[in-house]
């Protein structure tokens, strides 16, 4: 059953600056920088069993993110790691989605944020399929989002910042005012990059095919399934895909840490099958991410 208590009021403990604290006390003041400049970065990541999946490539993008928004974590790769485990184990979960988050604090106000210190907090609660268990079987239904990705040198687009996700919301809103479930968009020469939170890839005649990262994230779920597909030795090739492209492929699916691989049934006027190259890479990744299987 999905759980639509306010995130706010929740049981549990959430990591705050170097300690635990009760979920309901972990508050930040209202003319916190981060609130009002969107100078704040963070990841999402799932744990399985009790582990956190890939969870020092998620920490040191976390620190990356921050360095490329301006301002650096006193934090190591280490606490931080050690911070999401205390707070997973402080919980008492063993299959959750974690959100480690940084942002700037109420210092200074205004643009200027020199004067302000960085700030850190780790949640982690029960959720399930991303886009919910039919979409597995079904596949999923995009519109194509009015919104495109901002080119590299019009936004940090490297980082996991929280700024780059408005449009996403945007987007992600028409989408569903329109009776779909995500949006796929392109970035702003017209090129295929992503659906609103997570990578794409597409199938044609046995070949993967996936956007150039160079405008949005090279994400760590995109990265693992890759290695996957290379794995069973299907050829990945990264490269520009147009819109008029999507009509030839046949399988197209999502991959992100919380869609995990999600298969797409529709996008836009284009159709494709849910086939067994998505559903096996699936498995492959659920698989992986339980310690089924070897990790190289």
């Amino acid at each position: 059953m999905t759980d639509t208590r306010s995130y706010d009021d929740r049981d549990g403990w959430i990591w705050l600056d170097g300690k635990l604290v009760p979920w309901r006390e972990a508050n930040i003041h209202v003319l916190t920088h981060a609130l009002h400049y969107a100078s704040s970065v963070f990841e999402g990541q799932r744990a399985y069993g009790g582990e956190i999946f890939k969870l020092s490539e998620h920490s040191k993008r976390l620190r990356r993110s921050a360095e490329i928004l301006g301002f650096d974590l006193p934090w190591s790769v280490e606490e931080i790691d050690a911070a999401c485990r205390e707070t997973l184990a402080a919980n008492g979960l063993q299959d959750a989605y974690m959100r480690p988050i940084a942002w700037r604090g109420s210092e200074q106000m205004g643009v200027a944020a020199q004067r302000t210190k960085p700030h850190m907090a780790v949640a982690c609660w029960e959720w399930g399929a991303y886009f919910g268990e039919e979409a597995i079987r079904k596949g999923l239904r995009l519109d194509i989002s009015p919104w495109r990705r901002p080119a590299p040198y019009t936004a940090p687009t490297q980082s996991k910042a929280s700024g780059l996700y408005m449009i996403a919301t945007m987007a992600k809103h028409a989408a569903e005012n329109r009776g779909y479930q995500d949006a796929l968009m392109f970035d702003w020469r017209g090129q295929v990059a992503e659906a609103t939170g997570a990578n794409a890839f597409f199938l044609r005649d046995g070949v993967l095919h996936t956007p150039t990262p160079d405008c949005f994230l090279d994400g760590i779920t995109r990265r693992t399934v890759i290695d996957l597909a290379r794995r069973r030795g299907v050829e990945v090739v990264e490269r520009t895909i147009w819109p008029e492209e999507l009509e030839s492929f046949e399988q197209f699916f999502l991959t992100g840490s919380a869609a995990e691989v999600t298969p797409v049934a529709e996008a836009g006027p284009w159709s494709f099958e849910v086939g067994d190259l998505t559903l096996q890479l699936r498995k492959d990744y659920i698989d992986l991410a339980h310690g089924r299987i070897s990790n190289s």
